[in-house]
Order: C-alpha cells, then structure tokens, then sequence
C-alpha cells in the first residue's frame, strides 16, 4: 500500500509526543497546543491508518499492539527528517554526531575507555550520552531518539522489537567500606546483614531484580533502611560515611575493590547477574558513527572478558 499522502508531518509528532507522555494533556502541554487539538489531531491519524493506537484508562494512554508497531517506524522517520535538515544547515565540516543511551551498570567501567578510543580514532565525533533506567531509554530507542543503548537490559519489557547484542556477562558484589564491623568475623554471619542500612537499585529496574534473588538465596530479610538509587557517585560516597552495605554491579565497584577502596563480602552466594550489551533498533539506519561505537564496545568488552582491561 502506498503511503497516504493526507499523513503529515505535524499528525506523526503528536503521535510521538503521545507515546512518550502516556497522556494527552501533558503532550498538548509540551507542544503548546490545546488538548481538543491534539485530540483531534490523533483521531485524523487513526483515521487515516484505520486503526486504534492508544487504548485509553484514567491513568492515561498506553499504546496498542498496532500502536506499537508504528512507533518502530514513526520515530525513526522523524528523526531521519530531522538529522536530513539539520545535515542540509550545517558546515560542511561538522562533526560527526552519535546519541547513545548507558545504563549506570556500563557508566563507570566500559564507557569512558570506549570514549576515550573513538575520540583517540575520530578527531571530529561528538558523543551525546542520556542516561537513565532501561525502560526510559529503550523507549527513546523505540522512537529513533537515541541509536543505540548500552547496559543490561535484556529483563526490561521495553526490549521487544529491538536487538540486543551481548557484549558480556557481570555478576553482582556486595560491598562495604574498609573496616566495616562486619568483616571481623569469618565467614560473615548472613542474619546480621540485615542490621545495616542497604544501597540497591530502586524497585522495578532489571538490576534490582538480581539484588533481590541474591538476598532470597541467602535467606536474607531486606534490612528497613534502605537508599535505593542508580548514582554510582551517591552509592560510593554514602558507602564510605556509613555502616551500609551496596549490592552493586561488580564492574562498577571492581577498581574500588582493586585499590582497596571498598572491600566485598563473601556471602557464600554468587549472584550471577545478568548479560551486559548493546541494544538497537532494527528499524532505524545503523549510522557511521553507531557503527564505530559498535565496534569499539566489542573490542573493549573482548578484553574485559579476557581481564585484559582494566
């Protein structure tokens, strides 16, 4: 079927805008037009489409299987229309631009030395980083905002429609600050665990789930104070004015643990984590610039599997 020349530019921003808000009022909002107008402006969409792309509650929207399926090509085109333009406005000499999404398991380990080596290659590249959890930014992947997003995420519903590249696989540590009461005593006595405050992921992140499944292994309650948060900076520094213990991905906490920063626990449990890669959306043109954080991920992430880096 051709495409249908009545669909316009201003029909498939309102459908994004839509998707992305999960309400009708806060996407009117954010492109200031009144909320009849959007709503008009969706109903000429699925008209035209013939189709429903929002099931609506009193929470809001939630896109349709068929709402779905169009996002994975809504987002793409407009984004592609919006680099054409941009290219077309540009000098001739501007840089090469990549948007990539990383996951807080990724932040501190794996990425700044893929940085370091495509600036080191590309001496006219900028990289624009967004991070987040993996539901927030595989959405922004879905809808062509981001090209590629780095971290672990295979457990996120989100996923569907994308592919996922595994890069490697990364257990979880507990770890406490040097000194810390409970590494007096050999093995360490798991009920008193949960005496101390605890640092781990917030409800509903893929990470949080592996944390939880090594306190249920362990037959460990969940201690009543608890910092739940993705900041590796506010987790480390917590860790080191406190009592607590942090249930971290062991690549972010492995050059702590190396310099003798941080210390972990052996509960006589290893978490196995989960795999660690990257995600993209199949829809979307793979750009050079991907191409080359493409590349650079899996030679870092071969030496990382080889303890070649760090």
């Amino acid at each position: 079927m051709n495409l249908d020349t009545r669909i316009k530019y201003r029909h498939l921003l309102c459908f994004l805008e839509i998707a992305r808000q999960g309400s009708l009022a806060k996407a009117a909002d954010t492109l200031a037009i009144s909320q009849p107008a959007i709503s008009k402006t969706l109903k000429e969409l699925e008209d035209l489409l013939e189709t429903r792309l929002f099931a609506r509650s009193r929470q809001g929207v939630e896109l349709t299987a068929a709402g779905t399926r169009f996002m994975r090509y809504a987002g793409p085109s407009v984004q592609a229309l919006r680099d054409g333009v941009s290219s077309l406005r540009s000098q001739a000499r501007a840089p090469s631009q990549v948007r990539i999404g990383v996951l807080s398991t990724v932040e501190g380990l794996l990425m700044p030395e893929v940085l370091c080596r495509l600036h080191q290659r590309h001496e006219a590249l900028v990289v624009s980083v967004v991070t987040g959890v993996s539901a927030q930014l595989l959405g922004q992947l879905h809808l062509g905002e981001l090209e590629l997003v780095v971290g672990r995420m295979t457990d996120s519903p989100q996923i569907q429609g994308l592919s996922f590249e595994h890069l490697y696989s990364e257990s979880m540590a507990v770890v406490v600050r040097p000194a810390h009461p409970l590494l007096a005593s050999t093995p360490v006595p798991r009920q008193a665990v949960a005496a101390y405050p605890l640092v781990l992921p917030p409800p509903g992140t893929t990470i949080r789930q592996h944390a939880d499944s090594l306190f249920v292994q362990c037959a460990i309650e969940l201690p009543a104070q608890r910092l739940e948060t993705l900041s590796l900076a506010l987790s480390r520094r917590y860790l080191l004015s406190s009592d607590a213990l942090w249930v971290a991905p062991r690549d972010a906490v492995l050059l702590d643990l190396r310099r003798g920063e941080l210390v972990e626990l052996d509960l006589g449990v290893r978490e196995p984590g989960g795999s660690v890669g990257v995600c993209r959306n199949a829809a979307l043109p793979h750009s050079v610039p991907a191409q080359w954080v493409s590349e650079v991920l899996r030679e870092v992430a071969t030496e990382y599997r080889e303890s070649r880096y760090p």
